[in-house]
């Protein structure tokens, strides 16, 4: 069977500290949960699954969120709940598990998406002191190294792709204008629930005040303003098959195509979004010039560029709504943030497939693939 979108929506992005920051967690992505099947009209007795994406799961975001969210919600109890970790691609992962539920049959209706509250748990809690490589016989024997350290792996890209400071500001500069624009005409507006709106966007960034930006490692290229931002956030879709699409009266607004996931060399970890594209669009059938919208998470802006480069992508249908650089990187949520701006992108622009991918801890990365019906 295949696998539908039936619905998204989305809160805001809150910046680190900002109009989220008092929200608990299990309230924010509940109330998403709400609204979404508020608005597909769905019975919640109806749901068999809950699947969210979350990381460093501590504290609020501890004990199954996914199963918190609902119920603290006031939704039925008897619909269960399960939490997913794929670093930052959890919330897509979410979307790709209730895809390959109700596409098997062993469900039909499936809640799937994400949050993470980033001002109250900050990033890396769950790694604490010791991280999750020391210590391990294997990992150092096969690697040398007892950990991995993002911001490196940025530099490395940029110098391995031959990626100057001016290159990375120029794109990041770009990602505010873009996003900037996009809230000032719209574009977010039928996408998002509750009040207020993305709220990490720039409107007074420019090239001097990044060019100012000490770098985030000495003699390195990357800096706070060519990485993504810390933010809060959360997400939902509504995942059907022919059999729900049927018996609930759903109108499926675009067709799960492609899901899948890719490893690569986890120590230079950001580079995986390459070869799982390749991969992706291999097994759909499909080439780059067949996909109207790419959503590639801007975890740094030397990973998007890098992407573009060896992809072939045009730019001018990438990231077209700003990316995480400007509108904030909420882990566990960005994934279905990112399919549920591009259901909607799709459906302005006319725009047939949509792809989205991002590099993720331990060298890893999604894609799924979308046809807008």
């Amino acid at each position: 069977m295949d696998a539908f979108l039936a619905g998204a929506v989305r809160t805001p992005v809150g910046r680190r500290g900002g109009m989220l920051a008092a929200v608990h967690p299990a309230d924010l992505a509940g109330g998403c949960i709400g609204e979404l099947l508020r608005r597909c009209g769905v019975d919640p007795a109806a749901v068999d699954d809950v699947v969210l994406g979350c990381v460093d799961t501590l504290g609020p975001q501890s004990g199954d969120i996914a199963r918190t969210a609902w119920l603290a919600a006031g939704l039925p109890e008897h619909v269960p709940g399960v939490t997913v970790d794929r670093q930052c691609g959890s919330g897509q992962q979410a979307v790709h598990f209730a895809a390959q539920a109700v596409a098997s049959g062993t469900a039909d209706l499936v809640v799937a998406g994400g949050v993470q509250s980033m001002s109250r748990v900050p990033i890396g809690s769950a790694m604490g002191s010791e991280g999750p490589y020391r210590g391990s016989a294997g990992w150092i024997g096969r690697y040398g190294v007892r950990g991995t350290d993002q911001f490196r792996s940025a530099d490395v890209i940029a110098a391995k792709w031959g990626l100057g400071r001016d290159e990375l500001e120029e794109y990041a500069l770009e990602s505010h204008r873009r996003a900037v624009t996009a809230i000032d005409r719209g574009s977010f507006q039928a996408e998002t629930c509750g009040n207020g709106r993305d709220e990490c966007p720039r409107r007074d960034t420019g090239r001097e005040r990044m060019a100012a930006l000490e770098p985030l490692r000495e003699g390195g290229v990357t800096t706070a303003a060519t990485s993504s931002q810390i933010a809060d956030g959360a997400a939902a879709l509504l995942v059907a098959n022919e059999r729900a699409v049927r018996v609930h009266g759903l109108t499926p607004r675009a067709r799960i195509r492609h899901v899948s996931a890719r490893g690569d060399d986890p120590i230079l970890m950001l580079t995986a979004p390459i070869a799982a594209t390749a991969w992706a669009l291999r097994r759909a059938g499909l080439a780059v010039d067949d996909i109207d919208r790419f959503e590639v998470n801007e975890a740094f802006a030397s990973v998007v560029l890098a992407w573009l480069r060896e992809t072939g992508a045009d730019p001018a249908r990438t990231n077209v709504n700003g990316g995480a650089i400007a509108l904030g990187h909420p882990l566990g949520a960005t994934g279905a943030r990112l399919l549920t701006s591009m259901l909607f992108d799709l459906e302005r622009c006319g725009g047939r497939y949509g792809l989205v991918t991002m590099c993720e801890g331990g060298g890893q990365a999604n894609v799924t693939i979308i046809e807008r019906l």
